[in-house]
């Protein structure tokens, strides 16, 4: 027997696939497109319209009354060396992809964490989900969403969205599951409705856990900014694509370093959070 009779092709299935959902579901896919344009185009304007010396400044005493001295000085160096480098509006175009990704894969992350935390068949289901989305390579993700929505901004944050949801809702699940039940049965006790129970007794215990959480998505979905800049996505990750295309170490370097310093900067920001939050030793 031929081998070749046994082969499997995914491709065989999944283009007709595709091209039956780009048919009957184009309304859809325009319409999603045009939000996520919408969002992204807005947030990036708002950054890109406070002069970046002022929003420097803004950033810095948020930094410092949120976190402190340490976290306000960070992000001044780190905003700092992304305006030295000429790529302010590359760094705010990435940091405007990432913060509206995150705020996504948080809104879906949150409520599908708190079902898992109460019916555990669900989670028993999600889980391999779960694991299938966290092993497959992160440009895998790509491939369908640029299939479906075309070169551009819009498969880039699906994708970086896609690859963020899995932390957040695994450590969601793992916040709720280590709330005290006794904390809960009181609240019940007393005739608070489930809603009150949720946000003025589960969420502030389970907030470090939570925190973690958004931390790990944060810096998940920095890892997609090159990936994305290799579909269209602008920002840092296409002055690094430019600079390995064109043989330009300098500007990779420049733009990897500025990667780097919006990664300290989200990543310090929100570790600081949980650190301020986080009851400490006595003695």
């Amino acid at each position: 027997m031929n081998p070749s009779i046994l082969q499997f092709s995914p491709g065989a299935f999944l283009a007709p696939s595709v091209d039956w959902l780009n048919t009957n579901l184009h309304p859809l896919f325009a319409a999603i497109s045009y939000l996520i344009e919408a969002v992204l185009s807005g947030f990036e304007a708002l950054l890109l319209f406070v002069p970046p010396y002022g929003l420097i400044a803004m950033v810095v005493v948020l930094a410092f009354v949120a976190v402190g001295l340490r976290a306000a000085i960070l992000a001044g160096l780190c905003l700092g060396f992304c305006l030295l480098m000429g790529l302010w509006t590359a760094s705010m175009q990435t940091l405007s992809l990432v913060t509206v990704a995150v705020l996504i894969s948080v809104l879906i992350a949150f409520p599908i964490g708190v079902l898992c935390s109460r019916h555990k068949t669900l989670e028993a289901m999600v889980r391999p989900v779960l694991d299938v989305m966290q092993t497959v390579p992160p440009w895998v993700y790509l491939i369908p969403a640029v299939m479906i929505f075309s070169l551009g901004r819009v498969p880039a944050i699906i994708a970086t969205i896609v690859y963020g949801i899995p932390p957040m809702l695994r450590l969601t699940t793992l916040a709720f599951n280590q709330v005290p039940r006794e904390f809960v049965e009181l609240g019940s006790a007393i005739g608070a409705p489930p809603r009150s129970v949720l946000w003025k007794i589960e969420i502030p215990l389970a907030r470090q856990t939570l925190l973690v959480g958004l931390n790990q998505c944060i810096l998940l979905s920095l890892a997609m900014v090159v990936l994305a800049g290799l579909v269209g996505a602008g920002g840092l990750g296409a002055e690094v694509t430019r600079g390995l295309t064109r043989m330009e170490m300098g500007l990779g370097l420049r733009a990897g370093l500025a990667i780097v310093a919006v990664a300290l900067l989200l990543d310090r920001l929100s570790r600081g959070l949980l650190d301020r939050d986080r009851p400490r030793k006595a003695g």
